[in-house]
């Protein structure tokens, strides 16, 4: 009994009891009204439908707020709580479609839209719509690849919530949105996949530093053949690898003899003019 009728009843019992003590007969119109009261004036939350059958059929969906309902005749065979629910379901070791074995957690969000239905249709709702996500589960897995199902959770939500609504849209019910929680893959196969990720990055690396290698080796070329044109800018570049090698305190480097001729442009030239009065010469 509801807190209305539940204090409606009180009063007209303490009014039967008062008037009884001056007029037994009068105090029986009170007495009978609080006994149809207490049998038939029902209240229904916001959130809630009541489902009324009149001699086994189907007479009205009632509520939210107060509502009558006709003794021995009327029976409220179900109360529907039309808030959005959440159910957690799972599937383990769960054969995906290249037959590797997973363990998936999922929640499914779902709500009544017609109480009616949920109540005549199917026995029991909430058992059945944790049938139904587990069984669409593992349809979904069976028809995923394992990269396809770690790679793109959100295809996977998108595709289980549709086949679960597609079920149970008969059922009055409907499916708001399905989230993957977890895919737990074997041990060993984590281990494998790690291996090849960390193959491929050492590929890609090694991919990169060929590329670098190749690169230095053209500007090498061209460095090579800018020196051999111009001399004096060799020169310039080892006195300047001199420089920057003798920059910290305490070094010493020892430069052969003919470096450092190199490096003296006259002595150049004199070995110059004599290479080429030798091949005169010959």
């Amino acid at each position: 009994m509801n807190p209305i009728s539940f204090f409606v009843v009180v009063v007209l019992a303490l009014i039967s009891v008062g008037v009884g003590a001056i007029s037994p007969p009068l105090a029986a119109p009170f007495a009978l009204a609080a006994v149809y009261i207490a049998l038939s004036l029902r209240m229904a939350n916001a959130w809630q439908k009541c489902v009324v059958l009149r001699a086994g059929k189907l007479h009205g969906v009632k509520g939210p707020g107060l509502f009558w309902i006709l003794p021995i005749l009327d029976s409220i065979t179900q109360t529907i709580d039309e808030r959005i629910q959440t159910t957690a379901f799972n599937a383990e070791q769960a054969l995906t479609r290249d037959t590797v074995p997973v363990n998936v957690d999922a929640i499914i969000f779902w709500h009544v839209h017609d109480a009616e239905s949920a109540a005549l249709k199917i026995t029991d709702y909430r058992m059945a719509i944790d049938r139904v996500a587990q069984t669409s589960l593992r349809e979904m897995i069976g028809s995923s690849l394992l990269s396809a199902l770690l790679s793109d959770l959100k295809s996977a939500d998108a595709q289980l919530r549709d086949d679960i609504a597609a079920k149970t849209g008969a059922w009055g019910i409907t499916v708001a949105a399905v989230e993957l929680r977890d895919v737990a893959i074997p041990e060993a196969l984590q281990d494998a996949m790690s291996r090849q990720a960390q193959a491929e990055r050492e590929k890609e690396a090694r991919v990169i530093l060929g590329s670098a290698e190749v690169a230095i080796a053209a500007q090498f070329v061209e460095a090579a053949k800018l020196y051999g044109q111009h001399p004096e800018a060799l020169q310039l570049r080892a006195m300047n690898i001199i420089y920057e090698t003798t920059k910290e305190r305490g070094t010493t480097i020892l430069i052969p003899s003919a470096m450092v001729d190199s490096m003296n442009p006259a002595s150049a030239l004199t070995r110059a003019l004599n290479a080429a009065r030798a091949d005169q010469a010959g």
